[in-house]
């Protein structure tokens, strides 16, 4: 062990580095040279006040007792900093524009600059917060303890009797004079305390050498490099079967939550940034950051377990460790390096909610008394710094009670889980107010409340296992012996880890009543000016808030207002600059809307949005908010949300469009396809027979001595080329009309069975030519169709002519019956040939489509027939099909047309 002077001594000297490095943080920010105070690096080391010595202790402890566990501490952050830094700029962005204190002034100031709800968060951030500070009291205790094996009461004069609570309370007395002396210069809270982040980027860098340097010792001298070290471990060290567990998931959102919610995060992180752009360098250089300081956490874990009793504290092997291998000086790094975790964590801490304290509890009470007045003589500024002063003192001295009521017992071990539970309750409420417009101060207030009491019951009060508050009987049985009322298994849901259950039921009521209190209970004028300035905030900047409130008060009575809080140099020069700014001669100007407005963003810089509303409320008069002017920025936000909706509207039938251009694009081309083919195939069709005809006319005319026989033939073959030529003509003209023709068609009453009958009668000759039978089947008697009798009878004719030149069977049969289906009348038309290739069923209705078959006599026809038919059918509202085939039975077509019975047409008559 070391001497314990000397431990004492190094950590004096420590803290007077510290002071040194704030001093000279300070002197350098008011005299300007403050460029290397401003910077992303010294900003991202700020924000790892995030480790703290329960991280820098217990996470080798957590490691030891629950495996891979710890790494949740880091994963949420780190997936906060990469994947959601658009919410980190947005709040960045609104502290700055309206000149936030404070996460309890930021909610506040949402939500209509109520002082309950910065209040009721001002409470939830004190009491979650004070067993924090206590845990890290009992680190650096623990820690001094440990290495020097004695107490700090043997150096100093003992306070209390038990050495402990002697060695904490000189910490936090130390803690306290440090605060007080850098963390309260001024009373502006908004004000960057530059030498206080320039001290916290010291020791961030100290817990960071300070564990890789336990980390590399571990890694590179008790062992051979890593392989050696996790050789070491036990088989079940990782308990790999909890990762991602319901207990993992939630310490992940837990952490994640931390890093936003943490009264000591938003100070840091939104309080204390100096520029936007710093956020870009900090979302990947604090998620570095993370994973060095966790780089060595399970080796150290697994050389303690092998290298230490038994009954070592695992939360102790960064110390104990080097200690045990006789390593001094790497001991007495490592302490301070808990000690750097332990004491930025309280003085940021410290200086948060101080500003809480004294803002949102302090000020507002000190309003209410009669004896304090904002007009009157008597400077606001000494008690501003004086509440500030002893709120540190307060909420040290409430974590040194808190250590002394259960220092004895185990609740600390997990103190800071339940210190997450406990802010994440902001998490609802402050992610609603940055999104949501309806979101009230009625409704952030009903889950915030109703949070926090489950939070209590559920987690804060069983932690301490009955020795405060809540008696081990409640615990384990429930109030009144009600087992249904048990906090760790509330409404009969058993079996659960109770932080689980804890969060669970915690945020669940938190978020419901948030919602519901909120869609009830509109939010009023002031929250929704608000809600829409911090909504829109990368489009609405807080001086438009003067376009909606209406005012008004004298310039004099401003001027004392803000010489008691501002100060009189600082009010002077804050009111010369807008006299000027309006052109006005003099240091008082003229107080409009625009200047009231400004003005109350300044004093809220130090006294918080609600104090500063309610201290410009007792000079200003006849205050209203104009709801023509806040319907219109509502207005205008909506016509910008609809103008992207327009947009995304206008993208998506531009795409369709494109879509169909393409589509119309591909018919086109298939339509100059089959223009071409049509064509092709009409001058192959006609060339065929004025070949013919051309041929044997020069034949006559050359050969004069022709026989009167020959001349016949070669006649007869004219004629008959010329009328197959005149056909074809007739059939190009005929579909050329059906298609083009747009008219629709004047139909009759027809009796279709007639019809058939007069086109089965016409082809009798060419069916016994052909050797062909036509037979009837079923006949549905007494219809009447509408159509044209002629196009009808054109029809049959095409399809019974079909049925016969192209019916290869040795007796070749037509069927013909009819039949009603569904109030359509159909005629059923089939041969008993060997039908039409499968290849060939899909083309038969096309133009010229005439391969799919030949005819007895080895001719073909034109391949116009069907296709005019089908257009036919389509004319007479009817339809043209050729029916799925039977292998055997030939092929099968259907006309179809709707029909009026003769009874009913004559009943309608």
């Amino acid at each position: 062990m070391l001497s314990g002077n000397l431990v004492f001594a190094v950590s004096l000297g420590y803290v007077i580095l510290l002071f040194l490095v704030a001093f000279w943080g300070d002197k350098k920010a008011r005299t300007g040279s403050s460029a290397l105070f401003q910077s992303p690096l010294i900003y991202t080391l700020s924000i790892s006040v995030y480790c703290t010595s329960w991280t820098f202790y217990g996470a080798v402890g957590s490691a030891v007792r629950s495996g891979l566990e710890f790494a949740t501490i880091y994963i949420g952050p780190t997936i906060v900093f990469i994947g959601f830094w658009y919410l980190l700029r947005k709040l960045v962005r609104i502290g700055r524009v309206h000149r936030i204190t404070s996460i309890a002034d930021l909610l506040s100031s949402r939500y209509g600059k109520g002082e309950s709800l910065a209040v009721l968060v001002t409470l939830i951030a004190v009491i979650g917060t004070t067993p924090y500070i206590a845990l890290q009291l009992k680190a650096v205790t623990n820690s001094f303890q440990v290495i020097s094996g004695t107490v700090i009461s043997d150096l100093a004069h003992p306070v209390f009797g038990d050495p402990d609570y002697t060695t904490a309370f000189w910490i936090a007395f130390g803690m306290a004079i440090f605060t007080i002396v850098f963390g309260t210069r001024n009373i502006d809270a908004n004000e960057r305390h530059h030498g206080v982040v320039a001290a916290i980027a010291l020791e961030a860098l100290v817990k960071l050498f300070a564990l890789l340097a336990v980390g590399l010792f571990v890694v590179f001298s008790l062992a051979d490099g890593p392989g050696e070290v996790f050789s070491w471990a036990p088989p079940d060290f990782l308990n790999t079967e909890d990762v991602f567990g319901p207990r993992w998931v939630s310490l992940t959102f837990l952490a994640a939550t931390a890093v936003i919610c943490l009264p000591r995060q938003f100070q840091v992180t939104v309080v204390e940034n100096s520029d936007e752009r710093h956020l870009f360098t900090a979302s990947w250089m604090f998620p570095l950051y993370l994973m060095l300081i966790s780089l060595f956490v399970l080796p150290i874990a697994i050389a303690g377990l092998k290298f230490l009793p038994e009954t070592a504290n695992p939360d102790m092997f960064v110390l104990t460790l080097p200690m045990a291998m006789n390593q001094h000086t790497l001991a007495l790094i490592a302490f301070l390096g808990g000690f750097s975790s332990a004491t930025s964590m309280v003085i940021v801490a410290c200086i948060a909610l101080s500003t809480m304290v004294s803002n949102h509890i302090v000020m507002p009470l000190a309003l209410r008394l009669p004896w304090i007045e904002m007009k009157a003589s008597g400077d606001i500024r000494k008690l501003l710094l004086f509440s500030r002063r002893a709120s540190i003192c307060l909420v040290l001295l409430l974590g040194f009670i808190y250590f002394r009521l259960s220092a004895k017992s185990d609740a600390l071990a997990s103190i800071g889980l339940i210190a997450f539970l406990g802010v994440a309750q902001f998490l609802p409420s402050l992610i609603g107010g940055l999104y949501w417009r309806q979101a009230s101060a009625k409704g952030a207030f009903a889950g915030l409340a109703a949070g926090f009491m489950l939070w209590l019951y559920t987690l804060f009060f069983p932690s301490f296992e009955g020795q405060f508050v809540m008696p081990l009987s409640v615990i384990e049985n429930g109030p009144w012996g009600i087992g249904f009322l048990q906090p760790q298994a509330l409404f009969g849901l058993t079996d659960m880890d109770p932080l689980v259950h804890a969060l669970f039921w915690s945020l669940s009521i938190n978020t419901f009543l948030f919602v519901i209190v909120s869609v009830i209970f509109d939010p009023k004028p002031l929250e929704r000016l608000q809600g829409a300035l911090f909504i829109d905030v990368f489009r609405a900047p807080a001086d438009n808030e003067s376009r909606f409130i209406r005012r008004y008060a004298a310039s004099s009575d401003l001027f004392v207002l803000a010489q008691r809080i501002l100060g009189t140099n600082t009010a002077y020069r804050l009111f010369s600059d807008f006299a000027k700014k309006q052109g006005v001669s003099g240091h008082l100007p003229r107080a409009d809307d625009e200047f009231i407005g400004h003005l109350e963003r300044e004093l809220a810089g130090s006294v918080g949005a609600a104090t500063a509303r309610a201290m410009i409320s007792q000079v200003v008069k006849g205050e209203t908010i104009s709801l023509d002017e806040l319907m219109k920025i509502v207005d205008e936000t909506q016509q910008v949300i609809d103008y992207s909706r327009q947009l995304e509207v206008k993208s998506h039938q531009l795409q369709q469009t494109a879509r169909q251009l393409r589509d119309a694009n591909e018919r086109l081309k298939q339509l100059d396809m089959q223009k071409d083919d049509f064509l092709s195939q009409v001058s192959h069709e006609l060339r065929t027979p004025m070949t013919s005809i051309r041929s044997f006319a020069q034949i006559l005319l050359e050969t004069p001595d022709m026989t009167i026989e020959e001349t016949q033939r070669f006649t007869g073959i004219i004629l008959e080329e010329s009328m197959r030529l005149t056909r074809l003509l007739d059939e190009i003209l005929d579909l050329a009309r059906l298609e083009g023709e747009q008219v629709p068609w004047i139909l009759q009453r027809v009796d279709p069975e007639e019809t058939l009958e007069r086109a089965v009668a016409t082809c009798h000759g060419l069916a016994s030519q052909a050797d062909t039978k036509i037979e009837f089947g079923a006949r549905a008697a007494g219809i009447e169709v509408k159509a044209e009798a002629d196009r009808l009878r054109q029809v049959y004719l095409n399809l019974i002519t079909n049925a016969i030149k192209y019916n290869t069977s040795d007796k070749p049969v037509i069927t013909i019956r009819t039949t009603l289906e569904d109030d359509r009348y159909c005629v059923y038309i089939q041969d008993n040939g060997e039908g039409i290739r499968a290849d060939d069923r899909e083309r038969i209705f096309k133009k010229f489509s005439r391969g799919w078959r030949e005819s007895k006599d080895g001719r073909s026809g034109t391949g116009l027939g069907l296709a005019i038919s089908w257009q036919i059918m389509q004319r007479l509202q009817g339809d043209l099909e050729l029916l799925p085939q039977t292998p055997g039975d030939g092929a099968c077509f259907r006309v179809t047309l709707p029909f009026v019975s003769i009874k009913t047409s004559k009943a309608a008559e």
